[in-house]
């Protein structure tokens, strides 16, 4: 718990709704990406003509396509009914308010720190804080996201056996894995923070150059509804930039946590996907990982902005 003098013990209420009403909302599309990125992904066949370069007849070479956001869609309604694009929610739930406060709370008290060691409010203290809250929330969390990631792929048995709920699936984990498959992808989410970085990065120095911008066209006026409109374009721009970047590792982390697979760790799995199924593989998935993402994070750090700002006018 945060001391009641903090900001934070007042973002706890915050936290705690727009988590759950986002993870709800959002829920069918982590399902879709997390299928998109597995390796259980079926692959349809296609024929490719390829002329020839004397005799001009075409040679036919057998190939496949990666099934689009649609069509996973489409399969998953069919085959496993509407209730499985929530698999996973529970454990999102539980996981999400608790992840969201423990970031901010250690991106804060390092950058505090930073800002002591090195040149206050610059590129590297920015880099450094958000760097250091990505592990720290990676680290505590990662067995609710293996639970969530296992459910996700779990589909549906033809014997119509019914699926496992998020207890069922940690116990599971725990009897055939052992507490270390608890941490199965933490190395992926570790390789993840440099997306952190990039996003609070590009989000920071945006910000002050806003901040410097509205200075001097505000003439000593209070901060108005456009400011945090800004800063809320600021947080979907810079979230963009960085998921496009760094997009790959989530690809391998949810290879890393599938149950009885051939990958075992973060630099073969990356070799066997590029080799066995190429580099587009790599952002499998990204469609809907970015109609998620950005919407999500562009609400919850102009809405911590405003609160932030709130509680310093009191």
């Amino acid at each position: 718990t945060f001391p009641k003098n903090s900001r934070y013990y007042h973002l706890k209420d915050f936290l705690m709704c727009s988590g759950t009403v986002g993870a709800i909302v959002t829920c069918p599309l982590e399902v879709l990406k997390t299928r998109l990125q597995s390796s259980g992904l079926t692959l349809r066949p296609v024929f490719q003509v390829q002329l020839g370069t004397v005799s001009g007849t075409g040679v036919i070479r057998p190939g496949t396509v990666t099934p689009g956001l649609l069509q996973v869609l489409r399969s998953i309604l069919e085959k496993e009914g509407p209730r499985s694009l929530f698999r996973g929610l529970g454990p999102n739930l539980v996981g999400v308010a608790p992840s969201r406060a423990i970031y901010f709370a250690a991106y804060s008290k390092s950058k505090e720190i930073f800002n002591g060691l090195l040149v206050p409010n610059s590129g590297a203290v920015h880099m450094s804080s958000a760097g250091v809250a990505a592990f720290v929330t990676n680290s505590l969390m990662n067995p609710v996201w293996m639970v969530k990631t296992r459910m996700q792929l779990e589909k549906k048995c033809v014997s119509g056996e019914k699926k496992m709920n998020a207890l069922q699936c940690a116990r599971y984990v725990y009897k055939t894995e052992g507490i270390r498959g608890f941490y199965r992808g933490l190395t992926a989410s570790y390789a993840g923070i440099s997306e952190t970085m990039i996003c609070f990065l590009i989000y920071e120095t945006l910000k002050k150059e806003l901040a410097e911008s509205q200075l001097t066209s505000r003439n000593g006026e209070q901060k108005g509804a456009s400011d945090f409109l800004s800063l809320m374009l600021a947080a979907a721009f810079s979230k963009g930039c960085a998921s496009c970047i760094a997009y790959p590792h989530e690809v391998i982390r949810t290879r890393l946590r599938e149950e009885g697979s051939k990958y075992k760790y973060f630099f073969q799995t990356g070799r066997l996907i590029a080799v066995e199924e190429g580099y587009a593989a790599f952002y499998r998935g990204l469609i809907p990982q970015l109609i998620r993402q950005i919407p999500n994070t562009a609400i919850v750090l102009s809405t911590y902005e405003l609160i932030v700002h709130l509680l310093g006018d009191k």
